[in-house]
């Protein structure tokens, strides 16, 4: 059986904004900005309110769950977002599956309730 490679976010600074292009498989979409405290969009490098989005916006992604997010965005910004280099970054969904699975928070893995 093919290992599954998942997605890759990818963090870039184009036209004078940050945006997330997101690779799953051979496609590829930019990272829906859920505005909750930033309405200038992404950010990263820092702890502000452009990290925060992005941050719920990629734990939501992974997870499939809008109220994991919320309720882990601000943790997850701390832990990973805060500390991505300014000029762009990679992150795996490897990568955030494992931060999810060392801070289980409200999060229940799809198909596992019973």
């Amino acid at each position: 059986m093919p290992e599954r490679r998942g997605k890759v976010y990818r963090g870039i600074r184009a036209r004078g904004k940050c945006e997330v292009l997101v690779q799953s498989g051979s496609r590829t979409y930019t990272l829906r900005h859920r505005v909750l405290h930033s309405p200038t969009g992404f950010e990263w490098g820092y702890g502000g309110s452009g990290p925060a989005d992005l941050a719920l916006a990629i734990l939501a992604d992974v997870t499939g769950s809008v109220a994991y997010a919320k309720a882990m965005y601000q943790l997850f910004k701390w832990d990973v977002i805060a500390s991505l280099p300014y000029e762009g970054w990679v992150l795996t969904e490897q990568e955030v599956r494992t931060w999810v699975d060392q801070h289980p928070g409200t999060y229940v893995p799809a198909g596992a309730a019973g």
